[in-house]
């Protein structure tokens, strides 16, 4: 194996990171959701988990994929980016259906959720921040190398 070789091969397995410029702010943006959310569906969860059993498990669920998220954006590389990409549409689903579904059924959810009224609770960042990442994410699809 010739020297260029080697450096092509070391290139290779190190993957690219998806985290400077706005990938650093979206990092910083769902490391904060992580902590909300899990945060905030732990304490819901273990002190009146009766009440709403149905709003706090999503609460979990969200706290969930935006921890995958993050750790996603972190690792960087191809195959990273693709389950960032997967996620954040899962994400982004998510947030649309349980929004929807307050707006039509207020009794489906004596408590509110991290994505009830698409995140109004916490500034419309749970509808915004997917839609970002996702933009981010294609965008980033030029410069990530397999």
């Amino acid at each position: 194996m010739t020297s260029g070789e080697a450096e092509v091969t070391a290139v290779e397995d190190k993957p690219t990171r998806l985290i400077s410029g706005p990938g650093m702010l979206l990092v910083w943006f769902y490391g904060v959701m992580v902590v909300g959310a899990v945060s905030r569906s732990a304490y819901q969860i273990s002190t009146d988990f009766q009440r709403a059993p149905l709003a706090y498990s999503l609460s979990a669920v969200a706290g969930i994929v935006y921890g995958f998220i993050t750790y996603t954006l972190v690792r960087g590389g191809e195959t990273a980016r693709r389950a960032a990409l997967a996620c954040c549409a899962a994400e982004l689903a998510g947030v649309l259906l349980v929004g929807t579904w307050t707006l039509v059924d207020h009794s489906a959810f004596p408590d509110t959720t991290v994505w009830s009224y698409y995140g109004a609770g916490y500034i419309f960042i749970p509808v915004l921040l997917p839609i970002s990442a996702m933009y981010w994410l294609r965008k980033a699809q030029n410069t990530v190398k397999p």
